[in-house]
């Protein structure tokens, strides 16, 4: 399944994405960070209630320090999955509780640097892990290859729990093959779909994968 994340996309987003919106993705991929727990910062939820519109299922990636506030304004897009990073809390149990709370599905995303242990204690109650393979905060980023050693454990664990395999960093139709043998399930891409003209061609290069 392929999420697009529109990070990358400047100008003319909601006809963009409409317009990506016909094509064959499964999600697309909302990049939300605050500029303290990554450097960069993104949209408020006033700049992306246009999302509301959009028929494709949201997967809402939160990069920032204050979850439980982004998680209540966030929720009203009703996306099927809002994720967060392990790094940035010490009361997980309860934020993945709130985003169940409000009908949607719970991810759990850990930095290149963190280990499968930080999320261990938290698998029982996800929906979803996102693996980085880039370090969160911007766009167009090269691939970290220690992040297949990471989708093969959580493939291992994946047959005691309910969670999908999602990886997000560097994925172009090189990179998208590797992580699919490794058994990622989701996959987000970005600007090897954004940066080109005609969106439609690149998608058909990742399905052919």
């Amino acid at each position: 399944m392929i999420s697009v994340s529109f990070l990358g996309i400047k100008d003319h987003l909601k006809e963009r994405l409409h317009q990506l919106e016909k094509m064959d993705i499964s999600y697309f991929h909302c990049d939300i960070m605050d500029g303290k727990f990554v450097s960069e910062k993104t949209w408020s939820f006033e700049e992306l209630k246009f999302l509301k519109e959009i028929k494709k299922p949201l997967d809402v990636h939160l990069m920032v320090e204050d979850i439980e506030t982004y998680v209540e304004s966030f929720s009203k897009l009703k996306p099927q999955f809002m994720t967060f990073h392990v790094e940035a809390t010490s009361n997980a149990e309860e934020i993945i509780k709130k985003i169940h709370s409000y009908g949607c599905k719970a991810g759990i995303s850990i930095k290149p640097g963190t280990p499968i242990s930080k999320i261990l204690p938290y698998l029982k109650e996800v929906d979803l892990v996102l693996v980085m393979s880039v370090e969160p905060g911007r766009g167009g980023q090269a691939f970290l290859p220690n992040s297949i050693e990471k989708i093969k454990e959580l493939k291992k664990l994946q047959k005691n729990y309910h969670y999908l395999i999602e990886v997000d960093g560097g994925i172009n139709d090189q990179t998208i093959l590797e992580c699919k043998k490794s058994g990622a399930d989701i996959f987000v891409v970005g600007s090897f779909i954004t940066n080109h003209s005609d969106y439609e061609k690149q998608i058909v290069k990742l399905k052919n994968k």
